[in-house]
C-alpha cells in the first residue's frame, strides 16, 4: 500500500523531519510513505475573507494537483469525524478491499482546506477538536499510519 501526506509547507524543524523519516524507513516492504509538500501562500496582515478565501484557493488548487483520481482520500478537517486509531485502520482496510492501492491523507494550511478538497474526501478525519501545529500533526499522522501498516491498531 501507498500511503501519500499531502501537506501545505515545509517542516521547519529538522526533528520532525527526522522523526518521519525514521517511521517511513520502519514500515515493511509492502508499504510506503511518501510526503508531497505544497507551497503554503503568506498571509497579509490584517488579511479578510476575500484574500483568506484565495489563499485557501490557491493552496487548495496545489494540493488537488498532487492527487490522482484512483486514490482514497482523507482530509484532515475540523469538521471530520474523531476517529480511533483501530477505526482508521478499518477505514484503510476497506479502501484496499473495494480496490484502492493509495490512500492519501490531506493536510492544509495555517487557514485550513479549501472547500473542494474536503469535497474530493472520501473519508474527512478530525485527531481531536484540539488544535496542533500542522508539523506535529504530520508526525501524529506518520505514528497512525506506522501502527496501521504494522497491525498494532487492533488489539
Amino acid at each position: 500500500m501507498i500511503y501519500n501526506i499531502v501537506c501545505v509547507g515545509k517542516i521547519k524543524e529538522a526533528y520532525y523531519s527526522d522523526i518521519i523519516t525514521n517511521i517511513s524507513r520502519s514500515l515493511s516492504a509492502d508499504n510506503r510513505l511518501i510526503i508531497k509538500q505544497v507551497a503554503d501562500e503568506p498571509i497579509p496582515k490584517g488579511a479578510g475573507k476575500m484574500i483568506n478565501s484565495k489563499i485557501l484557493a490557491v493552496e487548495g488548487d496545489r494540493i488537488l494537483s498532487n492527487i490522482g483520481s484512483s486514490e482514497y482520500v482523507i482530509a484532515l478537517c475540523i469538521e471530520g469525524k474523531e476517529t480511533g486509531t483501530k477505526k482508521l485502520s478499518e477505514i484503510v482496510n476497506d479502501a484496499a478491499y473495494k480496490g484502492y492501492n493509495e490512500i492519501t491523507f490531506i493536510i492544509g494550511g495555517s487557514l485550513g482546506l479549501d472547500s473542494r478538497c474536503v469535497s474530493r474526501a472520501d473519508y474527512k478525519l478530525s485527531f481531536s477538536k484540539m488544535t496542533f501545529p500542522h508539523q506535529l500533526m504530520r508526525v501524529m499522522l506518520a505514528e497512525q499510519i506506522k501502527l496501521i501498516c504494522d497491525k498494532q491498531c487492533c488489539y
